[in-house]
This record gives structure tokens, sequence and C-alpha cells, in this order.
């Protein structure tokens, strides 16, 4: 019925989640309202173990992309299940380190990473930088001489695959603004400046060809790419790297139409990639990473809204208006993403109303998703959007001077506050 199986529905006809009732968190928080499954997180950073350690023993890390969802909690979370984290900037370094997270399992992501940015995070002790540009070579080798240290540098490099994701979410194809190219020279460019730098340790290379990937082909390709790429600076620098960083990427399902491969099968041809570059080279395998964020959150988090003003145009379209929209959740107007959603009030009946669903903004361009079916709804009832943990409260805003909602973790059969929503004077706060 659901496209994820913490979903059920209860003798009352309501939408749970990890069997807890949504209707009851929605009206106990308020709407709009964040809420996530701990379980479902726990559960997909332990199968991303299980299925790194089948491919590459005990010579894996796991690093949770933290863009997807940086807060406390989700630090708190993580540092119990033996994972690392990519972080991009200097709040989430900070906000990392209040969720316990240690600094050195920190890896420093960014394509214009601030000076101030990257003497905060050597000064806090993070793990490594992956490098992205040559001014930022200058300026940690710079800043590492300074505080008399050396500093972990990974590269990262274009593998030149055009992935099959939205132009905006493609990362490894050569014309991005991420990382250097292998076939036009940048990146050996980018590893000669590093070698010449005397408090820069290069410890190894990193690629993210996109997100939301659906099939196992380009991470087959990436593999067998950056696995030879090694091989090429090992017999060009007498370098043999340890370390390897995949990226992120895979994809999960908005809606019933999304048919991603599993996660076992999409890590498995880039390891049997990988694997095989290594033993045509005659290259010890590295120690390899790879960065979930979406997969990690997405699937585990729900967004409720209270359902206002429903507009019917006839022969034209059903308008169902709520009370968030653009400013909890982007995606449509970034991606033109495309959810699933249900009233929660009456889960368990037939979805054959279709509908858009509308933000309050006061902009065309806010909907929460398109033409999607739903039961018939009226005024007050609970809508649930699925698959909303990722991206949603990251990119949250206060535009129209809209106060950003709360979150709420389902733990142990049981929701909890972890982030409380705005106030109107929380508006106003940094305002003089």
């Amino acid at each position: 019925m659901f496209l994820y199986n913490h979903f059920t529905v209860n003798e009352k006809g309501h939408l749970c989640m990890d069997g807890v009732d949504t209707v009851d968190v929605a009206r106990q928080f308020g709407t709009p309202l964040y809420v996530m499954s701990r379980s479902y997180i726990e559960n997909t950073i332990n199968e991303y173990h299980r299925i790194m350690h089948e491919n590459f023993g005990d010579n894996y890390t796991i690093a949770y992309a933290s863009k997807a969802l940086s807060a406390k909690f989700i630090y708190d979370i993580m540092k119990d299940l033996d994972v690392c984290c990519d972080v991009v900037s200097g709040g989430e370094i900070y906000t990392a380190l209040k969720g316990g997270m240690a600094a050195n399992k920190l890896h420093f992501h960014g394509g214009n990473k601030t000076k101030r940015e990257i003497e905060y995070a050597l000064g806090v002790g993070i793990g490594s930088f992956v490098v992205d540009n040559y001014q930022e070579i200058a300026i940690i080798n710079n800043a590492a001489h300074n505080l008399n240290i050396k500093a972990k540098v990974i590269l990262r490099v274009k593998p030149g695959v055009d992935a099959h994701t939205h132009e905006f979410i493609q990362t490894g194809k050569e014309d991005t603004k991420f990382g250097f190219g292998i076939k036009d020279g940048k990146a050996f460019e980018a590893i000669d400046e590093i070698l010449r730098c005397n408090n820069l340790d290069f410890i190894g290379i990193h690629c993210h060809i996109g997100s939301q990937l659906l099939e196992s082909k380009p991470f087959a390709m990436a593999g067998e790419i950056m696995a030879d790429f090694m091989a090429v600076i090992r017999e060009k620098y007498g370098i043999t790297l340890p370390e390897l960083i995949m990226g992120g990427g895979f994809g999960v399902k908005y809606t019933y139409n999304d048919a991603p491969e599993s996660k076992a099968d999409m890590i498995k041809v880039m390891a049997d990639a990988i694997k095989a570059s290594c033993e045509k080279n005659s290259f010890p395998v590295p120690k390899v990473t790879i960065e979930p964020g979406r997969s990690v959150v997405a699937p585990g988090g729900i967004t409720l809204y209270e359902v206002g003003t429903v507009k019917e145009l006839e022969n034209i379209r059903n308008y169902v208006s709520v009370d968030g929209g653009m400013t909890d959740n982007p995606r449509y107007a970034l991606y033109d993403a495309r959810y699933e959603c249900v009233i929660a009030d009456r889960a368990g009946e037939k979805r054959d109303y279709l509908a858009t669903i509308a933000g309050k903004c006061c902009e065309s361009g806010d909907l929460v998703t398109k033409d999607i079916y739903i039961q018939k709804p009226m005024a007050e009832d609970i809508l649930a959007v699925f698959t909303t943990g990722a991206y949603n409260f990251s990119m949250a805003s206060n535009y129209n001077k809209t106060p950003r909602p709360p979150l709420v973790l389902i733990e142990n059969g049981n929701p909890v506050l972890k982030v409380r929503g705005e106030t109107y004077e929380d508006l106003i706060r940094l305002e003089l």
C-alpha cells in the first residue's frame, strides 16, 4: 500500500509511522511538521555496513552526507553507528560537533570553502579536506603551516560520467562546477600543486557522479575510472594512495513509478569494477568510502500539513492548499520534484481524487507536488507527504516571513521533539 514498510494504517484508518498515529502527532505538535523514523535511519546505515563488508571486508568507511539533513540529533545517531560524516560548511561542522561527532571523523567538502571556514576546521581537528579548487590548496597549506600541523587532503576529480539524473544534481560530468577534470589534465595540475606544499598530506581521491541515481551502470563506470586513475597517479608520481571516496547518490522511491536498483546491486557493481581495475594494474585495493545521504533519511521522513482551502477548476486542476509549501520543501520549485501523499485521517481509503498540492506562499510556483491521487480532502484534514526526510528541513527558508516547522523523531514508539518550531519572535531575533 505504501512505498516503505514502516508505514501502516491503524484501526481508526489513520496513517502510522513505526506504529505511531501521525494524526495524533500532528495534533500534538502542530503543522507543518517534519516527522522522522529513527529505526529507518539505523536500519539503513546497518544495511550499508553489511553490504560494504560483503564487498570490501573491513577496508571501507561509510560517511553520512550531512547536507541531506544536518541537525544535532542526526549526528547523535551517527556517532553510535560507526559512521563518519561529510560536511560542506562551517555551520555543518559546528552542528556535527555539538551533536557529538568527533572532528577527526568529518570530511570537509565544498567548492568554495572560505579562509575562515578552513581555519576553523583545522582548529577543531577536522579529519580531512576534500579539495575542490586551486585556491584552497594554498589556503589550507598556509593555515596548517601556521598551526604547525599537516592537513590530510583528498582530491575531488570529475570522472566524466554523465549520470542519468536531473541536470542540477549531475556532478561527475565534465561540465560541472565541482572537482578537477581527468581528461583535461587539471587533476594532474592540482596534484602537482599539492605535492609542492609542505603541510599537506595527500591521502586519496574523491568523486561524486550525481544524486538520485536509479541504476547501477554509472557506479561501475566511475569505479573503473577512479581505480584506473589511482594506478596512473602511482605510475606518474610514485604514490600509492590509500583512500578512494566514491560519493553517494543512491536513489530512493519518491513515487510508485520510481524503480531504483537495490543498494546491494549498485555497490556490488562498483566494487567489482574497482577490484577488477586493481587486479589489472597490480594495485592494492584502497580503503573505499561511500557517502549516502538522501537514501539514509529521505524515506525515513514525512511532512504533515493541515488542509486549508480546496479550489476545483473544472476541466483544469484541483488545488488543495496546505499550511506549508516551498518554505519547508523547495524541491518542487528546484527540481520539479514529485511525491506520494495521503490524507492521514483516512489513509486506508482509496486514493481517487486527482490533486495538486499548493503551498501558502504568495508565489504561483509554490507547489509541493502536482497531479497526484489522494483521498478526497476536506478542510482541517492532515495531509502526509512521503519521502521528505532529505533536503526539506535542510533547505527550509523564512520566505514570506514564515517560521520553519518543528521536527519530531519517532523513537522507541514515541514522538520526541528534536527541533522546536520557530516563533514570530525568532523571525526578527537578529534584526536591529
